[in-house]
């Protein structure tokens, strides 16, 4: 917490305003959507919940197909099937590790000859980096699908001098408690069309009619987010450039501490935009490393310090057995050489030489 959210939260207890409605969630919308070159928001429950609406909004029904990157979390991908749509998971390029496009150019070709166009493309900037979305952009263009950007890890981050989620003509943001700035838990939809947002927030709202009774003609969803979330949402949003910063100090240090490390690597930062660094993210080359990831996760987990592997890739999940992925060989060869390290934008120096002090260890070079 950055200690500005009291006041907010405060001023919701004070005021009695907490749970769907008050000043709170309509300032850090309006707040949100500044610093997002004037966007559209609406503050949900989650960002699996801002997908959903988005998806349900473009008309994704039954037996449509969704194309997604498959190097990401599994909430990029739940909602396609809430709506009990397929997912095409695409694979990714080496250079950010998110979407490849030129591969999705290729499929839409493909899939224009078939007659059998997916209904959406969800581009997810993975760890905090961009993917290359005016690339992505141009090929949705050009056969009239829309674009999602899924901007759940990148806030803070940008794109060609940009700000993360305003490529596309929709996108979603996460709060979850591990973000970078965080609600506890919540996400957020971003959207050009204030229509778009005003249906999305009438769904969220129990799809309640402006009548006095309670009168609903259609499906909705409870995905509101409360008055005392938001509190903490505004104060969090005061320090997003600073936790950026601190994130991205945390990666040089890895850089700097692990350089020269034979078959090492930071996940580069991609050309054409600013990687947030919400995780730092090294790779491992089996070909000169003798250890694997999960090897140095465990060595980790025995000096009580926590890492992950990377995503593991949408098509090898057993949820999704059978399905046919478009590539999929840079997303595994990540996923087996990938690992996530200590990230947190509080890390201290001292936490940061425990991390590297155990990888040198397991590598065989003194710490």
């Amino acid at each position: 917490m950055s200690g500005r959210e009291g006041a907010f939260i405060d001023e919701a207890f004070r005021t009695n305003w907490l749970t769907s409605a008050g000043a709170n969630l309509d300032s850090f919308e309006q707040e949100v959507g500044e610093r997002l070159d004037g966007r559209s928001t609406l503050a949900v429950s989650s960002g699996t919940a801002a997908l959903h609406l988005i998806l349900r909004y473009l008309g994704i029904s039954a037996g449509d197909e969704v194309v997604v990157s498959t190097l990401t979390f599994a909430g990029s991908v739940f909602p396609i099937l809430y709506e009990n749509a397929a997912p095409v998971f695409l694979d990714s390029e080496s250079v950010s590790g998110n979407m490849d496009p030129a591969l999705l150019g290729s499929y839409l070709e493909d899939a224009a000859r078939r007659g059998r166009l997916p209904k959406a493309v969800i581009a997810v900037h993975l760890y905090g980096q961009h993917a290359d979305s005016e690339a992505i952009r141009a090929h949705c263009d050009a056969f009239d699908i829309p674009l999602i950007e899924d901007a759940a890890e990148s806030l803070g981050a940008t794109y060609r001098g940009r700000q993360t989620a305003t490529v596309a003509d929709y996108a979603l943001l996460s709060f979850n408690g591990n973000k970078i700035i965080t609600t506890t838990s919540g996400g957020m939809v971003v959207a050009r069309d204030p229509a778009a947002i005003a249906m999305m927030r009438k769904w969220a709202n129990q799809s309640r009619e402006p009548a006095l009774e309670y009168l609903h003609r259609e499906v909705g969803y409870n995905y509101r987010m409360s008055n005392v979330l938001a509190g903490i949402g505004r104060g969090q949003l005061t320090v997003l450039d600073d936790r950026v910063a601190a994130r991205r100090r945390v990666a040089e240090r890895y850089a700097e501490s692990l350089a020269g490390l034979a078959g090492v690597s930071l996940q580069p930062e991609a050309p054409w935009g600013m990687h947030s660094r919400w995780l730092s993210v090294i790779y491992l080359d089996p070909a000169v490393v003798r250890v694997t990831p999960l090897e140095v996760i465990a060595a980790l987990a025995a000096e009580n310090i926590e890492a992950r592997p990377v995503w593991r890739p949408m098509h090898t999940q057993p949820l999704f057995e059978g399905t046919r992925p478009v590539g999929g060989a840079v997303a595994e060869s990540m996923f087996a050489r990938g690992l996530c390290l200590p990230s947190s934008s509080s890390l201290t120096d001292a936490d940061h030489d425990r991390v590297t002090r155990v990888i040198r260890t397991m590598l065989g070079v003194a710490g």
